[in-house]
């Protein structure tokens, strides 16, 4: 991971961070309930972002690097590695 996406991904989640301390104070000062379930969206936003970009990132370097390879075997293991990451995601 280059640093500029490293900064970029520590940044939200930091982000996302401070987000979810917010839902604590928020709960803990029993705000309305739908305020806070709209600031656990955004938590769960930021979280997504960062996804995408650790995707992304995932995809560009080691995927791409086990495709142009000659292993095949590798390869299998990489894409079946995407695979079970989007199955999982479907179970949640």
């Amino acid at each position: 991971m280059d640093e500029i996406t490293r900064k970029n991904i520590s940044r939200r989640i930091a982000s996302a961070a401070g987000h979810l301390k917010g839902v604590q104070r928020m709960v803990e000062d029993d705000t309305y309930c739908i305020d806070v379930i709209q600031q656990i969206q955004a938590v769960e936003a930021a979280l997504d972002k960062v996804k995408v970009l650790i995707l992304d990132n995932h995809l560009h370097t080691c995927v791409t690097t086990a495709i142009r390879g000659d292993d095949p075997v590798e390869r299998e293991r990489m894409l079946a590695e995407i695979t079970s990451v989007f199955d999982m995601q479907n179970k949640s």
